[in-house]
């Protein structure tokens, strides 16, 4: 995994020093703040500028992995601790060691302006070294490799979601919200991209005719997920959820108001997460979990209760990749006319003609097609 041990040069984030120049100089301008002659004509970009973007750092040189950072930095082991992140809230972690004791952690100023995709440089799951600052403080000094990251665009960066998790848990609503199976698939298709077992679970069902989402859930199940259908109210399916949780890492998501949390405190009482209510005007929910946290489960294994997504779109997944990750169309992508088949107007195309025979569930097809134009909203 590491190539290169030693002094390295790191690469940091755009905006790590601040730039010599202000962006607003037309308005100092106009409004006499600054005589012309004494504005800065020109600012330094190379490596001996105040804008470099590398520094010389001592660690490892990390690659094929899910790590999201270049450089894995050295840490003095002897003072330095071993951890789990619970949650990340504004500029601290919680991080619990595997004696149980819990620290308020801020984050090394080194680690965080090392430039990354990602959003965030530490989130829940992570595995960490820190360093003790008392008895219930300590800074991060280093992220460990991760493995099972579940993750978003947003805002063209990477949105980690949860990491180290050996499951994902999709949930959706048989109503209050109504059911969303495009949203559903596009968490599958994350899923299959980094290799995460994905699990299909509708809740509320005890608010509709359970024998409506037969068809829907005899497609997932052909193509080989699992899938549940749980009521939280009623304790419906809450004995079978908890046997496929004990014992795992698993992540939960769906959209906001699916009742992520009431399932949660169904499979565990002992969590007495917070639940919310769905607006009846709008029937979406108001974020009652606003952070992702991870909580250990009595019967062994984690949870990590996520934050609503209204919106997933798809992390480092190219259009010509999406196929792929559709199970049910494996078998057809190599028989198409073209060997660039994009399968939505092409001539003589396999995967359409699974389609029209029946051999591809229809809706399936069509939320592929939606993924191919870019439609990330659900």
């Amino acid at each position: 995994m590491a190539k290169k041990k030693g002094k390295l040069r790191a690469e940091f984030r755009k905006h790590h020093e601040s730039r010599r120049r202000d962006g607003d100089l037309t308005r100092q301008f106009h409004h006499g703040a600054q005589p012309l002659e004494d504005v800065a004509r020109g600012e330094r970009v190379s490596g001996k500028g105040k804008l470099t973007r590398k520094r010389t750092v001592f660690g490892d040189e990390v690659t094929g992995d899910e790590h999201g950072f270049a450089v894995h930095l050295d840490v003095d082991l002897a003072q330095a601790l071993r951890g789990r992140v619970l949650a990340v809230r504004g500029l601290h972690s919680t991080v619990v060691t595997d004696e149980g004791r819990q620290y308020r952690c801020a984050t090394r100023r080194l680690l965080k302006t090392l430039s990354t995709d990602a959003r965030h440089v530490v989130i829940a799951g992570d595995v960490v070294l820190f360093r003790p600052e008392g008895a219930e403080e300590g800074i991060i000094l280093r992220v460990e490799p991760r493995h099972g990251t579940l993750s978003r665009t947003s805002r063209q960066r990477q949105h980690l979601i949860a990491s180290n998790v050996d499951q994902v848990l999709v949930v959706g609503s048989a109503a209050q919200p109504d059911l969303k199976p495009n949203l559903l698939d596009r968490f599958l298709l994350s899923a299959e991209r980094t290799g995460i077992r994905p699990i299909v679970c509708i809740n509320k069902v005890d608010l509709i005719d359970a024998a409506s989402l037969q068809p829907l859930v005899g497609n997932y199940a052909q193509l080989g997920y699992a899938t549940l259908l749980v009521s939280a109210t009623t304790g419906q399916g809450i004995v079978r959820l908890r046997r496929l949780l004990r014992g795992q890492q698993t992540a939960v998501v769906g959209q906001s108001g699916v009742g992520k949390s009431s399932l949660l405190n169904a499979v565990d009482p002992n969590l007495k997460l917070r639940v919310g209510d769905v607006s009846e005007e709008s029937q979406k929910g108001t974020h009652t979990t606003t952070t992702a946290t991870l909580w250990p489960l009595a019967s062994g294994g984690f949870v990590v209760d996520t934050p609503g997504i209204r919106q997933m779109e798809l992390w480092d997944v190219v259009p010509e990749e999406m196929a792929g990750f559709f199970r049910e169309f494996r078998p057809f992508v190599s028989r198409c006319r073209f060997p660039d088949c994009t399968h939505v107007h092409e001539d003589d195309c396999a995967v359409k003609d699974a389609v029209a025979d029946d051999l591809i569930d229809g809706r399936r097809y069509e939320s592929y097609c939606r993924l191919r134009e870019g439609d990330g909203l659900e």
